[in-house]
C-alpha cells in the first residue's frame, strides 16, 4: 500500500461518493471545501487514476471511482469493526487447574467452584480428579495449581504445603434396613459382612487398617476396594456390604436416607481436610481466589452433612 494513503483520504472520497457533492461532503466532515478538494486531488495523484468524473454539475464516480469505493468502503467498516472489538475486547481469559479428591468431590467443591466463579469469571477452571499419589505428583510438576482433599501422609509432603479446612471423619455405610442398623453392637458383627475398603493408595486407607486393627479385623479380606461414589454406592445398596468411605462422599446420601451411616463409637478416622500447594511457587492471583472462596465455605461451623 502506498504510505501517503490515509484515513481521512478515505474518509473524504466516501462522503463524496455517497453525497455526489464535494461541499456536502465538506459540511458532512466538519472541513472546508477546499480542503476537501484538495484531500481528493491527493487521492488521485496517489492512485494515478481519476476517480471522479467532472464534466457535470454532480460529481460522478470513474469506472476506477466505483471499483476503489467497492473495496474502501469495505475496508473502513472492518476497520471500524476491529476498533470496536478492540474496545469492547473481554478481559484476558486465564486458566485455573485444580486436583480434587472424592471427599470434596461431591458438595464441598462444586460450591467453591460457583463461589470462584462470581469472583474470577474470565478464569477456565479445570478440574481434575484420579488417586492422590497421582495428583500430588501432577502438582509437583506444576501440571496442576493446587489440590484440595484429606492431607496426605507425612511422607507424600516433601515440596508441599498443606492449609486445613476442616476435619472430616471416615463413616462405614450401609444400604436403609442393614442388618447392622438393627444391632448397636456394630463392630462385633462387622467382619460378617462383605467389606468395601479404600485401596492402598487412597488418603484415607491407614486411618481405615487404623481401625479394623483396633476391632481385631486387621487381616479381614476385602470383597471390594473402591472410593468411586458411583461404584461403592451401588454396591452398598444392592447388597449387605458395608463401606468405608469419606464422609463428604456419601453426605447428600445420607442427608437424603439412600445410604446409613452406622455410628462406630470412635474418632480414629478423623482426618484434616484442606489445600495442598507447591511450598516453593508463590500463589496466582487465581489460586488466590480458589482458596478464598473455599475459606468462606468455613468461615462458619461446617454444615453437619460435611
Amino acid at each position: 500500500m502506498d504510505p501517503r494513503l490515509r484515513l481521512r483520504h478515505l474518509r473524504c472520497f466516501l462522503e463524496t461518493a455517497r453525497l455526489e457533492s464535494l461541499s456536502a461532503a465538506a459540511t458532512a466532515l466538519h472541513v472546508s471545501q477546499p480542503a476537501a478538494s484538495k484531500t481528493i486531488r491527493e487521492l488521485e495523484d496517489i492512485l494515478g487514476v481519476p476517480l471522479f468524473d467532472r464534466t457535470g454539475r454532480r460529481l460522478v464516480l470513474t469506472p476506477s471511482g466505483k471499483l476503489f469505493q467497492q473495496h474502501a468502503g469495505g475496508a473502513m467498516l472492518a476497520l471500524e469493526r476491529a476498533q470496536s472489538l478492540a474496545r469492547n475486547a473481554p478481559e484476558r481469559v486465564t486458566r485455573l487447574v485444580v486436583g480434587i479428591l472424592p471427599t470434596v468431590a461431591t458438595d464441598v467443591f462444586p460450591r467453591a467452584a460457583l463461589a470462584f466463579y462470581q469472583d474470577m469469571p474470565n478464569c477456565t477452571l479445570r478440574v481434575s480428579t484420579g488417586p492422590n499419589w497421582v495428583l500430588l505428583s501432577q502438582l509437583r510438576e506444576g501440571a496442576l495449581d493446587l489440590t484440595v482433599g484429606r492431607m496426605p501422609n507425612p511422607g507424600q509432603m516433601t515440596g508441599l504445603a498443606f492449609q486445613q479446612l476442616y476435619s472430616e471423619q471416615v463413616v462405614l455405610v450401609v444400604r436403609p434396613g442393614h442388618p447392622l442398623t438393627k444391632t448397636g453392637a456394630v463392630a462385633e458383627n462387622l467382619g460378617k459382612f462383605p467389606l468395601v475398603l479404600p485401596p492402598g493408595g487412597a488418603v484415607i486407607a491407614p486411618a481405615v487398617q487404623s481401625y479394623l486393627l483396633s476391632i481385631g479385623l486387621q487381616h479381614a479380606p476385602a470383597a471390594f476396594e473402591s472410593v468411586s461414589l458411583a461404584f461403592g454406592r451401588k454396591v452398598v445398596q444392592m447388597s449387605d456390604a458395608v463401606w468405608f468411605i469419606s464422609a463428604g462422599v456419601v453426605s447428600d446420601e445420607i442427608r437424603q436416607g439412600s445410604l446409613r451411616a452406622l455410628d462406630l463409637g470412635t474418632s480414629l478416622m478423623a482426618g484434616p481436610v484442606g489445600i495442598c500447594t507447591r511450598a516453593d511457587t508463590p500463589p496466582s492471583p487465581e489460586s488466590t481466589a480458589m482458596v478464598a472462596a473455599l475459606q468462606r465455605l468455613f468461615s462458619a461451623p461446617a454444615p453437619k452433612d460435611i
